[in-house]
């Protein structure tokens, strides 16, 4: 998720028709502030954040991958990806044939274990054009083995289908430290706080505290992963003080800010 007030350059897409082999990868380092167009493709992709904070975005919301998580995006599915930092991402990309059921249907996030570290970066080093019976062979099947028993992690943000609340949303999501409440929001996009409160939670589950607060906290890894304070960070996504930032960081992902990077980086 963005930063403030940054400005974005669009990389290139590679130009690939077909893959190589059932699963190939590609490694990119990229500079802050990049973001690709929406695009889709026939074969899945699993990108890896090894370095920094990627967002994933798609029709029906946002995707976040600190360092050690990737997200799983299914074929065909449109879809963007944004780096509001440098960053080091590992693309896996997966023919349709070869992606395993329970992966097919959504975008999700998932934690990338150290045995699955371990086998994307063995599998960074064969050829494109690995042999398809053999040691590589079997190396990546392994590795698709593995990738199919991550366990998701809860780094996404629905969003709403409502233009509307979709507005309301995107405007959230550039200023979280946005003072307004939800009835003053609601007013601007033109219906009752009664009437935000029911679309919200039918088009996303979560209460519009739930989601304006998880919101506020996804953006803030992007910063901190970046090198900012946390008192900085706190203060930017509309936090009154940083025990309350640093409360709500650790009931939502468990662990500090502080405890929360150091854990990424070991």
């Amino acid at each position: 998720m963005s930063l403030k007030g940054q400005h974005f350059t669009e990389r290139e897409l590679p130009a690939l028709v077909s893959l190589p082999r059932p699963v190939f990868v590609r490694l990119e380092m990229l500079p802050a502030g990049s973001r690709t167009r929406v695009h889709s493709h026939p074969w899945g992709q699993f990108t890896y954040a090894s370095k920094g904070v990627l967002e994933v975005s798609t029709a029906t919301g946002s995707h976040v991958a600190p360092p050690d998580r990737a997200v799983w995006i299914p074929p065909e599915t449109e879809h963007s990806v944004t780096n509001s930092a440098e960053a080091e991402m590992r693309s896996l990309y997966v023919e349709a044939s070869a992606v395993a059921r329970p992966l097919r249907r959504e975008c999700k996030v998932l934690e990338v274990t150290p045995l699955m570290r371990e086998l994307l970066q063995a599998v960074s080093r064969i050829p494109a054009e690995y042999t398809e019976e053999g040691p590589e062979a079997r190396l990546v099947a392994v590795l698709l083995d593995q990738m199919e028993l991550l366990p998701e992690v809860d780094f996404s943000l629905p969003f709403p289908s409502d233009e509307r609340l979709r507005k309301v949303c995107q405007a959230l999501k550039e200023h979280p430290d946005d003072k307004r409440t939800r009835a003053q929001l609601a007013h601007e996009a033109g219906i009752s706080d009664k009437t935000l409160i029911r679309l919200f939670q039918r088009d996303t589950g979560l209460s519009f505290r739930d989601w304006r607060q998880r919101l506020r906290l996804l953006l803030s890894l992007t910063a901190l992963a970046a090198g900012q304070s946390v008192t900085a960070v706190a203060l930017d996504a509309g936090y009154e003080s940083t025990s309350a930032f640093i409360a709500a960081f650790r009931k939502r992902f468990g662990r500090t800010p502080g405890e929360f990077f150091k854990r990424s980086a070991s």
